[in-house]
């Protein structure tokens, strides 16, 4: 779970660029909310731009100098700004102040994070995984490691990337060990 209790379960779907991070999320996703899970995601990113020049809200931000803007509405709810000094905002933190009445939260990205994992490792996007067993009390806890790789070795479950019941194994496992048996 996360490391404060009062928040929602947690998962960070990680791997290296172009390993197919976003897939993987969007399955796990679909497969947790199919099974009436209350399930919200963050994307942790590099550098994206939501405000549409011209826009309300972009002049809000842009003409008005608001650091951040929210935008509400009956079905809709977005924040877009810039964090300021302080810099970014750690998950733990996002999830407090936006997703606290998830019942789990997948992050893809946040490999950084003390906060449970699952690796997406291909062979073919990159050399090595993210994982490290030299560094794994710095990491956080590994549920899961689905890779290509064959013999790939690892003190955690490892999946076959390609398992057509993949989802629905991840699924099992993150409720399992993050959230209270359906």
């Amino acid at each position: 779970m996360t490391t404060d209790s009062s928040l929602p379960a947690v998962v960070c779907i990680v791997g290296k660029k172009k390993s197919g991070k976003t897939t993987l999320a969007v399955k796990l996703v679909a497969e947790l909310a199919a099974r009436g899970r209350r399930v919200m995601t963050v994307k942790h990113g590099h550098g994206f731009d939501l405000d549409t020049p011209g826009s309300d809200s972009w002049r809000h931000r842009h003409e008005g100098g608001a650091r951040r803007v929210v935008l509400a509405g009956p079905q809709d709810l977005a924040v877009v700004g810039g964090w300021g000094p302080a810099g970014e905002m750690g998950l733990e933190e996002i999830v407090r102040r936006f997703l606290w009445d998830a019942e789990i939260v997948v992050a893809e990205g946040y490999k950084r994070e003390r906060l449970p994992k699952i690796e997406i490792y291909r062979r073919a996007a990159h050399p090595e995984p993210v994982y490290d067993p030299a560094r794994a009390h710095e990491i956080g806890r590994y549920l899961a490691i689905v890779t290509d790789a064959p013999g790939f070795q690892a003190p955690c479950p490892i999946f076959d990337a390609d398992d057509p019941t993949l989802s629905a194994r991840l699924a099992d496992l993150v409720e399992r060990d993050l959230l209270s048996a359906p």
